[in-house]
């Protein structure tokens, strides 16, 4: 599998950089903010890629829903009752969610 997420940014212009299918890209983190800059056209300096070591708790694919995750059978089909059920809603038919107390 290619690189996917992020890694201590080869180029040395920043701490961090996201990698996509192992391309870099213009998504790039230092001391824990995100920002934008196109990596070199020029290839990175080094071979091996290093893992970034600040890893946050929403910075890798495995919290990523993909648009075909149904298709490929990873989907809960019950996903928004659990959701909704989760912050205590409640539903009835095609009534709209509602809290236990009644509101919306």
């Amino acid at each position: 599998m290619e690189a996917e997420g992020w890694y201590q940014d080869p180029y040395g212009l920043h701490e961090d950089r996201w990698f996509s299918n192992g391309t870099a890209t213009r998504l790039v983190r230092d001391s824990g903010v995100e920002s934008h800059d196109a990596p070199p056209p020029d290839a990175p300096p080094i071979d091996t890629l290093v893992r970034s070591r600040a890893e946050s708790s929403s910075s890798g694919p495995e919290d990523l829903r993909r648009a075909d995750d149904a298709e490929r059978g990873d989907s809960d089909p019950n996903y928004a009752e659990h959701a909704f059920e989760t912050f205590g809603y409640t539903q009835t038919g095609w009534e709209p969610y509602r809290r236990p107390d009644g509101s919306h």
